[in-house]
């Protein structure tokens, strides 16, 4: 994805550059300088879409390769429109922390039904090198039951070579349960006072 300098700093320049379908983002490195850049908002959405914040992105830069992780990628807060993109330089020979998404792999196909699915947790923190880092930490809910939980040691990661899972290894990921009985409607009896009877306060 070809990003370039750019020079034009504050809220007018940064305003006529997502104008112009360019949205304004930094590359970003322990050590080093921060770049300002501008990447081409329709190219980003297309990549974003695909790798997420949890897969190496190569930005090219003069023609130089940098490889990145969208670290944080701010929203207008009506729209939803993307407004700016912090990337992250990767060094591939250093080890990173990082949280990656959870799939519930099958929910639409568990084998115990009628049933409710609930998700306690939505992503784990991982440390490994970036050539290891996952896109997704997958678990399969197809044949789950009522009385176990699936546990972070159930995703796939959990077992990969190269990488460190950093959140508790016991940690319930989602459970299974019957759905509630009861429809709230339960009949009721209603005592009659007789027409007769005197009524006092």
């Amino acid at each position: 994805m070809k990003v370039e300098l750019r020079q034009d700093v504050g809220s007018n320049k940064v305003r006529k550059l997502r104008n112009n379908n360019i949205l304004p983002g930094v590359i970003y490195s322990r050590g080093q300088d921060t770049k300002v850049v501008g990447v081409n908002n329709a190219e980003f959405i297309k990549v974003f879409k695909d790798a997420g914040s949890s897969s190496i992105i190569y930005l090219d830069l003069n023609g130089e390769s940098i490889p990145v992780i969208a670290k944080d990628v701010q929203r207008h807060p009506l729209s939803g429109h993307v407004t700016h993109i912090d990337f992250q330089r990767l060094k591939m020979d250093e080890k990173i922390k990082m949280n990656i998404p959870i799939v519930l792999l099958n929910r639409d196909n568990i084998k115990l039904q009628p049933s409710l699915l609930l998700q306690l947790l939505d992503q784990v923190e991982i440390e490994c090198l970036p050539t290891y880092i996952p896109k997704t930490a997958d678990i399969d809910v197809e044949d789950m039951d009522f009385t176990t939980p699936k546990f972070v040691k159930d995703t796939d990661i959990a077992s990969m070579e190269g990488i460190t899972v950093l959140t508790n290894l016991d940690e319930p990921i989602c459970s299974l349960s019957p759905p509630a009985t009861g429809s709230g409607d339960e009949d009721f009896e209603v005592e009659e006072v007789e027409s007769n009877e005197e009524i006092t306060a």
